[in-house]
């Protein structure tokens, strides 16, 4: 009996890892948007930059989305929480192909497809997290590197159907393609079961959980806060602006400029791989650490240095690679600092970082002009991250040593 309840164990975890796999991939699919921003520009009758803006917005309704989740996977499951995203999204694409003003494009492209891929994305990939306590960044790897791949896989999907078919119907196919993804995916996955710690001589041999609010008390809640905004900024600013660095610094053609993203993202999906898992072989926040120096070199390059078209895209896998490793050891990272079982909440509010940071870089740029600007921030920001991980400690050591002289 006891072998068949392990075994259905086992069979159970690996059927949500399958289902948060193909969950993530769909939900990645987001990140082909900036495919749609001339025809759309076209259709509407509006600059390039207003309609780029409905992702601003997505990545915005992502993160807050994100941070509640781990309620709603409380009160109804993690199941029907990920069908539910599915739905909206495909509601949400279905909306967007019949907008016909900026209003419309916001509320459907921006706020619902945001809400609806952040609903699924942290709390599926916390979940799948839980089910693996002792492989933790090797299936955030693969998770999270499913939602890398599903950007890529749907820019070819979505290419395609643009190509044989009207912007319309693409939104719609797009939507129903996605939704019956996330369906699928999401039928596959149970909720993890609750983390128990064990004691050995009255001692815990893991770190104890911490509710979301005690979390926060903490000084270490928001250093993790911190340098993971201070990541997403560095990131999603460079990633966003990347053919424009190559064309307005480095002076490259706007078709080699655009290999940018080429090389974006096959850095991105590396670091995810090699950083996670690497942080299942080494302390988590020395490997933030790693990402940290390799994000600063990318940085020091672009800003004092005359660039040549080898150090320009040498410069964006630094901060790509970076980026990508940082976002996926970060779930695992704040499980070892406040435990697994309030996993979703506390990694939620620090998820904000992402929204924020994505806003941010542009918002810096725009009011103090440019580039050089921006990127000396990030740069004060990284040495200050940098700090904080090579002196943070775990919030539960204090408690350990008291137990132990306690004991003694």
């Amino acid at each position: 009996m006891r072998t068949n309840a392990v075994s259905n164990l086992n069979r159970t975890r690996w059927l949500t890892l399958i289902g948060t796999i193909i969950t993530q991939f769909a939900l990645g699919s987001v990140y082909t948007w900036s495919l749609f921003n001339g025809q759309l520009s076209t259709k509407l009758d509006q600059p390039i930059s207003r309609v780029a803006f409905s992702f601003g917005l997505l990545s915005l309704g992502l993160a807050v989305a994100s941070s509640v989740a781990g309620k709603l996977q409380e009160r109804f499951g993690v199941r029907n929480v990920t069908i539910a995203a599915g739905v909206l999204m495909a509601v949400g694409f279905f909306l967007t192909a019949h907008a016909n003003n900026l209003f419309m494009l916001y509320l459907s492209a921006g706020v619902l497809v945001g809400l609806a891929d952040g609903a699924g994305y942290l709390m599926s990939l916390s979940n799948c997290v839980k089910w693996f306590p002792e492989r933790k960044g090797v299936v955030s790897a693969c998770a999270i590197g499913a939602y890398g791949l599903g950007s890529l896989g749907f820019k070819f999907i979505c290419g395609y159907l643009l190509s044989i078919s009207t912007l319309e119907h693409t939104f719609i196919i797009w939507g129903l393609l996605a939704m019956a993804m996330i369906i699928v995916g999401g039928l596959m996955m149970k909720d993890a079961p609750k983390q128990e710690v064990k004691t050995v001589n009255n001692h815990r041999e893991q770190p104890r959980d911490f509710s979301l609010a005690e979390a926060m008390r903490m000084p270490q809640y928001w250093m993790l806060a911190l340098m993971f905004l201070t990541a997403c900024m560095s990131g999603l600013y460079v990633i966003g602006v990347a053919k424009d660095i190559g064309q307005g610094m480095v002076h490259l053609s706007a078709l080699t400029a655009a290999n940018a993203v080429t090389v974006i993202a096959i850095a991105n999906l590396s670091g995810r791989l090699v950083l996670g898992v690497l942080s299942d072989k080494m302390a988590r926040i020395r490997v933030v650490s790693i990402a940290q120096v390799i994000s600063l070199v990318g940085m020091s390059i672009l800003l004092f240095t005359h660039m040549n078209e080898a150090m320009f895209f040498g410069s964006l896998a630094c901060v790509a690679f970076s980026f990508g490793g940082t976002i996926t050891v970060y779930p695992s990272l704040v499980s070892d600092f406040f435990g697994l079982n309030n996993l979703t909440k506390n990694y939620g509010v620090i998820y904000l970082g992402f929204g924020i940071g994505s806003i941010l870089g542009s918002l810096i740029a725009s009011l103090f002009g440019g580039f050089v600007v921006t990127f000396s921030l990030i740069t004060v920001l990284l040495i200050i991250s940098l700090s904080i991980s090579a002196t943070i400690r775990l919030p539960n050591k204090e408690q350990q040593a008291h137990n132990t002289l306690q004991h003694v």
